[in-house]
């Protein structure tokens, strides 16, 4: 069945003479498949008329151009099979080793393509919070954060270290389970696991580095 003519063909600028002529026996050759008049006008997109095309493809059979077969009622056109450039076996190697090698890169890039999409989706998930329109910490605001957390953990360490000396002295007479009841009973609270994870963790170890530095 031929394609229906769309619409938006209405204004497509109708060939006449030779250059009709001309497009037809073009796009036969380049189908290399056998067609009627119908098909011809109607993949040309209205391009050449039917009953032109008709004439046209008599014509190019006349002169050798096409070959006409006859299918009950119904004529179909194929090229010259005679007139179709024959390609050199050494030139058709070539063709075909340039398609391969084509074909490699297309696949590399295809690998690449989509390297970078993965990489772009990252990045965008990465600037979706700035896009929300929230709120952008300041450079000032972050230095006075990281100054801040830089005391109190300062702070921290010399209070704990201040702890640790004294309950040494407090509970070198006891055993390590009258220790641990004398903790009870006064209620001192050891780090927990999420705070020897915090030390250990990059805030820890940035403000190691920091001190190493200076």
């Amino acid at each position: 069945m031929p394609p229906k003519a769309d619409a938006k063909n209405k204004d497509v600028k109708v060939l006449k003479g030779q250059e009709a002529e001309d497009l037809v026996l073009e796009y036969v050759r380049r189908m290399n498949r056998p067609y009627g008049a119908v098909d011809v006008s109607a993949n040309l997109k209205g391009a050449v008329p039917k009953t032109a095309v008709q004439k046209i493809l008599l014509a190019l059979a006349e002169k050798g151009e096409l070959v006409q077969k006859l299918y009950g009622k119904t004529s179909f056109f194929v090229a010259n099979q005679a007139n179709i450039q024959v390609i050199p076996t050494e030139e058709l190697a070539a063709l075909e080793n340039e398609y391969k090698t084509i074909d490699e890169n297309n696949k590399l890039l295809a690998g690449q393509v989509k390297t970078l999409t993965s990489a772009i989706k990252k990045t965008d998930a990465q600037l979706q919070p700035f896009r929300s329109g929230a709120p952008v910490i300041s450079a000032e605001d972050l230095e006075k954060v990281d100054a801040d957390w830089t005391k109190w953990r300062t702070e921290w360490i010399r209070r704990k270290k201040i702890f640790n000396d004294f309950w040494q002295l407090a509970t070198d007479a006891l055993t390590p389970a009258e220790a641990v009841n004398l903790a009870e009973d006064l209620g001192i609270e050891h780090d927990t696991n999420e705070h020897v994870a915090v030390e250990q963790g990059p805030l820890g170890s940035s403000h190691k580095n920091l001190k190493r530095k200076r």
